[in-house]
Parts: C-alpha cells; structure tokens; sequence
C-alpha cells in the first residue's frame, strides 16, 4: 500500500499547547477533523517518563527464554509478533498490563522477582499522571462541547471499575534501515476501541495517521511530547461528530523505536451511547451496547475491520 507523506506533515498534525487559553477550542477543532494531535506543555514531570522507559528498556532487553515466561498474552502478558488471535502479525514485542493494581502484580514478579517493585511503581506513576491528563482533555472538551457535568467523560477513567490498560511496545530495528527494509509493518492498521488514548515514544519515527480521504502522513517523532488518539467509544458518544483515528506503525530505521500507550476505558457495565446532550432531537447512528459487549466483538475481529460497523444502524431504505 502506497504512502502519502506530505514534504511537511507538521504542518497538518495540530499541537495544542495545553497551557494555552485557546486549548479547549483546539483541541475540539482536532478531535472533529484528525481524531488524533500533539500536546506540549502537558505538564508530566520528565522523570517519570525516564523512569518508566529505563525500566521498559531493560525488561526488552531480557533474553527471550526469560520474557516469555510473562506470556503469552491473554490478553495481558507478553507477546511477540503475534497480534491477538485472528491471525494479526507485526515486526513487534509488547506487554499488556491490566492498570489495576493487583492484576499485574503476577507478571511483574515472574519477571524481575525483588525487582518487580520497581517496574510497578514505574508503571503506577506514569499511568496516573496520563491518566490525569486524559481526564483534563476530556473535560477540556465537555466544556467547549457544553455538556454538563463537566466530567461526564472523565469520570469513566476515574472510576475504580474503569477496564484501562497499558501497553509497552518495541519495534526492533530493521537490517541496517536499508530501502528493502522500509515500511515493514510494525502494528498493523486499525482505530482503538477504548475513549482515549496517551501514546509517547522515544526519537525514533514510525507511527502514522489516515486522513479523511484515505492517504496516510507520517507523524515526525517528538520523545518530549504526547500523542491523543480519539477512540471507537468516543466516537459513538459524540455521535461520529468525532472520529476515531485509524493508525498504524511501520518499521523502517536502524534504530528500535518504544512505544508507551495509556488506553482509557469505561467500566465493563458502561452503556456506550451518543451523550444526550449533543442529540438535540437526532437519531443515534448506533445501536446500544456495553463496553463489555464492544469489547468481545472487538477481540473477534482482525485489526483492519471496522469494529464499529456491526454497531451502526442501517438507514432505512
């Protein structure tokens, strides 16, 4: 599949300043047009993510007889190569880590033993303040959308029920970045199912985004900013006014790329609907479900299926 990469794709991805008074505005703007931007001045201390990717960098560097004993997945574990279980591959090894705080517990201790304490503190306090970001976003937007409360979305992360995760993902470097290596695929296409999603990686390229009418850019590498990705479960709530992104990663430098993403989800029990305050008397285009039910359709299908397409309802004829 060819690649659209414009000669300056900074110019298209927005960067919203979030200490900024014009934010809220932006940041809406962004959701409309990309379901995807860049935040600055987000406020994350650097230590933590510092912290977070030492750790990560050296749970990778793991051998590999010791990683897998963390696997595989299920869907919380390693993995390596294997995406899900519909036949999804990628030139990538990941750990899923359920963001609740005894439900990681195991993975850690099979791996680092009296070192787990370390990795899950890491993960711990780079996943609240994330997480504490995500809700700003999200209030940010109830503000500019007029929707009261103000933390309408924001309270579904915040619930102690909230089913998010978090994802560490290394894509290994191709054979010395020569051209047969380039746009290997690292993650294949797909949108995420959950509200929201916080991703920063270190200096190295390779994630892109579609635009509305199907090409592809290439987001340039920042490791001192975060990228938000609007979700399937965003995208029903506003009614498909916001659009879930499809993104992918491919592979093409000399150098590994890291990857670390906050999913913010709802509690299992959450209806997912368009919220009524946006309606103003129109018709939902989805049908009604659970985060739950979303969820076990979701794991059912292959990365590139539109998730979202079993739930729409069909116009009449």
């Amino acid at each position: 599949m060819g690649v659209s990469v414009p000669q300056n794709p900074n110019a298209l991805i927005p960067v919203i300043d979030l200490s900024s008074p014009e934010s809220k505005t932006r940041i809406l703007s962004a959701c409309e047009e990309f379901g995807f931007f860049k935040v600055i001045n987000h406020g994350i201390p650097v230590h933590l993510i510092n912290h977070l990717e030492s750790q990560a960098e050296k749970f990778f560097a793991l051998p590999i007889s010791d990683k897998v004993k963390a696997g595989p997945p299920d869907p919380f574990g390693y993995g390596d190569k294997k995406i899900g279980s519909n036949g999804d591959f990628g030139l990538v090894e990941y750990l899923l880590l359920n963001t609740g705080d005894q439900s990681s517990h195991h993975t850690f201790n099979k791996l680092f033993g009296e070192a787990a304490g370390t990795f899950r503190t890491a993960v711990n306090e780079y996943v609240a303040a994330v997480k504490k970001m995500a809700c700003e976003i999200l209030e940010m937007l109830t503000e500019e959308l007029k929707i009261q409360p103000r933390n309408a979305l924001s309270k579904l992360l915040m619930d102690e029920k909230s089913d998010s995760v978090f994802r560490l993902n290394r894509y290994p470097a191709t054979a010395n970045g020569g051209a047969g290596c380039r746009n290997v695929i690292g993650f294949g296409e797909h949108t995420d199912p959950q509200i929201i999603s916080v991703l920063r990686s270190n200096n190295v390229s390779g994630l892109q985004i579609a635009l509305k009418d199907g090409s592809w850019i290439s987001v340039p590498s920042d490791l001192n900013s975060f990228f938000i990705n609007v979700g399937d479960s965003l995208q029903v709530m506003t009614n498909g006014r916001f659009k879930s992104v499809r993104h992918r990663v491919v592979t093409n430098s000399s150098e590994s790329r890291m990857s670390m993403i906050y999913f913010g989800g709802p509690p299992l029990s959450e209806k997912i609907a368009p919220l009524p305050a946006l309606m103003e008397g129109r018709d939902s285009l989805y049908k009604e479900f659970t985060w739950f039910e979303y969820k076990v359709s979701a794991y059912k299908t292959r990365l590139a299926d539109n998730r979202l397409g079993l739930f729409e309802k069909v116009a009449a004829s």
